[in-house]
């Protein structure tokens, strides 16, 4: 009898979270089997596919356009994290043993820009960096600095635009979670250290350090889910430079904005599924890579 009765709440339990699952599978599950199956196919007319196989990935690397905006990503997010990591490490060891008041001020002050839309952002900076009014231009003109178009001629100040408002985004994000991986090491470690008359640097590299590289793993992943998948700030900051930028020789189209016209202006839903799987695979790829060395560096 207590066995059905369980049994029995079991089953209302089920059915309570059974709304969650239908869901998860319409919204979840359904496109990213739909999208694999399309990155197959070759569209014909609205609503025909016509299967094609591994033609749309072995297409990849002659696309001129794919490679150039896998190029610029790469460029972007290796040039951004380069920054970010480092900095947002050191910003976090030196709130957590350097700046004992107000650290929850400078905590918030560097997280503020992570919880900003995105688009706000990238509007705030368009405003900077304007040719006529920028406020950038006006500060360079009042120098005796001729103008400058920061998004136009051949898109050489594009890059540097997109990376300074990567950094000013994330850097607080990464800075926090080493800060919580900081506060998590036993302060004996330190206490003793400092004993036997370690300074900084060595409290940095022989205890922080080591001891944080479940969590450098973690940013490392973070950052190539990320990095690599930037979208909002390419797109609105060359909304006025042709189509992808084509106006600037591209120097500030990436993956997903690539991704996002062959979708949405072209109707390639095949191709640009390809595209999609292509930079799951690469993110899988990078994340694996970061974890194994971080193993074998332990073993070791």
């Amino acid at each position: 009898m207590a066995s059905i009765t369980k049994r029995r709440e079991c089953s209302i339990a089920y059915l309570y979270i059974l709304p969650f699952f239908l869901l998860f599978f319409i919204f979840g599950v359904f496109p990213i089997f739909n999208s694999l199956g399309l990155s197959f196919t070759r569209q014909i007319t609205i609503g025909t596919t016509k299967f094609v196989g591994l033609r749309n990935y072995a297409r990849l690397f002659s696309d001129e356009l794919f490679v150039k905006a896998l190029t610029n990503t790469l460029i972007i997010w290796l040039t951004a994290h380069a920054v970010v990591i480092p900095g947002s490490f050191l910003l976090a060891f030196a709130l957590h043993h350097m700046i004992e008041k107000g650290s929850g001020f400078y905590r918030t002050l560097f997280f503020t820009p992570v919880v900003t839309s995105s688009v706000a952002i990238s509007l705030v900076f368009l405003t900077i960096f304007g040719k006529q009014f920028g406020i950038l231009n006006q500060f360079l003109n009042s120098l005796g600095i001729p103008i400058i178009d920061w998004f136009g001629g051949r898109g050489q100040y594009i890059k540097p635009i997109i990376v300074t408002i990567f950094v000013w985004k994330w850097l607080g994000y990464d800075m926090v979670i080493f800060l919580a991986g900081m506060q998590g090491i036993d302060p004996t470690y330190y206490e003793c250290a400092r004993v036997e008359g370690a300074g900084v640097g060595t409290l940095l590299t022989k205890i922080t350090i080591p001891l944080l590289k479940p969590i450098i793993v973690f940013i490392l992943i973070m950052s190539f889910i990320g990095g690599l998948q930037i979208f909002d700030e390419p797109y609105i900051l060359l909304s006025k430079t042709g189509e992808m930028g084509a106006g600037t020789n591209y120097a500030g189209l990436v993956l997903s904005r690539y991704l996002y016209y062959l979708a949405f202006s072209r109707w390639n839903f095949g191709y640009a599924s390809s595209i999609a799987y292509f930079l799951v695979a690469f993110i899988v790829a990078l994340s694996a890579l970061s974890k194994r060395l971080m193993k074998e560096d332990k073993s070791a």
